[in-house]
């Protein structure tokens, strides 16, 4: 009998040796996917991160044509120069937009939101109910879920 367990011993341990080459190379082939894998993910999110500003840098490139415009019709008539520079703001406000996130907070007389507002100053307000926003100081970007900045306002309090 023990002549047959040390018979098979060599054949099982050659198997065994075997399992353990086809086990170690599976690893290190995982291992090498793996990193490849990791190389690929840092080389596309750098590609989609130079692609997106490029995007956003289109974006304002008629912005800032038209305010090199303004600039050179600086000696023209103050009417005309502010028409134009509302032109422009409209631009970077669609600029925005387009980008995702477009301009809110000229919501003067509506109800005060946390979502949306970011309270800067409370003052009392004769004929409005409080919490109501009676000024908007600067515009909010975006929206609820994907905000860039609330709207800052100044909201009505109870006397």
């Amino acid at each position: 009998m023990e002549n047959q367990q040390q018979d098979a011993e060599p054949e099982d341990n050659s198997w065994l040796q075997s399992r353990v080459a086809e086990l170690e190379n599976n690893w290190r082939t995982a291992m090498a996917d793996l990193d490849n894998l990791r190389k690929r993910t840092v080389r596309d999110t750098v590609q989609v991160r130079q692609q997106e500003r490029k995007r956003a840098a289109k974006e304002l490139l008629t912005v800032l044509d038209n305010l090199d415009l303004a600039i050179g019709h600086a000696e023209a008539d103050p009417k005309t120069i502010v028409a134009g520079v509302e032109a422009v703001r409209a631009q970077a406000d669609l600029a925005m937009s387009n980008l995702g996130f477009p301009r809110y907070g000229d919501d003067q007389g509506e109800p005060f939101d946390p979502q949306l507002h970011e309270a800067v100053s409370v003052v009392p307000a004769v004929g409005v109910k409080p919490g109501t926003v009676v000024q908007v100081v600067r515009p909010g970007y975006g929206d609820a879920e994907d905000q860039l900045r609330p709207a800052a306002v100044v909201v009505a309090k109870a006397d």
